[in-house]
């Protein structure tokens, strides 16, 4: 297979960003444009180990993570990731990553992955920022203060354009009930940068209708974006999506426009 010789552009990213977060979202760029250069894409599909979050680990996000954490190292701040898991640099902030979200995505050259992060001071989630690879085009939030990027308000699903996993095994009837009352439905395999076209109002909403695929590093940029965009971030059993160590942990996470949309789609997965 051959390379993919598209560049990856430098983010573009707002003036306040953590420094340690701006450092990081640069460093997998960079890493990723590297990356692209060096490996064809059945290089970078290669499983090459098993991340700390018990999941095989693809060349390209070993080489993506590993600019990251030399980034946070440098910036003197822990690292959370689904790699190599925790990095105590012995700092009260924490940066909670996902290398490369879209892994499938970006090592065959579809240009659907992202960089996504939070800063997490103690053990709560203050600022995040999530950056479209192909694009360079990203979306910051601090929590607590409102986005210039609105939702898009809708309240209902009839009518409404979701982002949804594909269907996985036991998951089949509930992904038919969402698909059979929603306008639109679409597939693009990157969670995170699912839930920020949710906070921009591109879509209504993303839903994984089940499966408790989401590891704490998927949602919590979202989990900081979402909400300062107008819309919510819910899980499909009420489970509270809160900092830890434990990388086992798995949600089903649901993005929506708003709290009444959100509802109606965890009503209509859960039939």
């Amino acid at each position: 297979m051959t390379k993919n010789q598209w560049p990856v552009p430098v983010p573009v990213l707002p003036v306040d960003v953590h420094p340690a977060l701006s450092a990081t979202a640069v460093a997998a760029a960079r890493a990723y444009q590297e990356a692209r250069q060096l490996h064809t894409r059945r290089e970078l599909r290669e499983e090459v180990g098993q991340g700390a979050d018990g999941t095989p680990t693809m060349r390209v996000d070993a080489i993506v993570e590993g600019a990251i954490a030399e980034a946070a190292k440098r910036a003197g701040v822990n690292l959370l990731s689904e790699e190599a898991g925790f990095l105590d640099h012995g700092s009260a902030v924490t940066l909670c990553v996902d290398p490369v979200d879209g892994s499938a995505n970006a090592a065959l050259g579809v240009p659907l992955s992202c960089f996504a992060g939070a800063v997490v001071v103690d053990d709560q989630p203050v600022e995040a920022l999530t950056v479209w690879f192909d694009t360079g085009r990203s979306w910051w939030a601090r929590a607590g203060q409102s986005t210039p990027f609105r939702t898009s308000g809708r309240t209902t699903l009839a009518g409404a354009s979701i982002c949804l996993m594909r269907p996985k095994r036991g998951t089949e009837e509930a992904w038919a009930r969402v698909a059979g009352v929603a306008d639109r439905i679409r597939v693009l395999c990157t969670s995170c940068l699912e839930t920020m076209l949710v906070a921009e109002g591109s879509v209504d909403a993303f839903a994984d209708v089940g499966s408790d695929t989401h590891r704490l590093m998927d949602l919590i940029a979202a989990l900081v974006t979402v909400p300062a965009a107008g819309g919510v971030l819910l899980d499909l059993h009420g489970r509270p999506l809160t900092f830890d160590l434990d990388l086992s942990r798995r949600w089903s996470g649901i993005a929506a426009a708003t709290p009444e949309l959100g509802d109606e789609l965890i009503a209509t997965v859960l039939g």
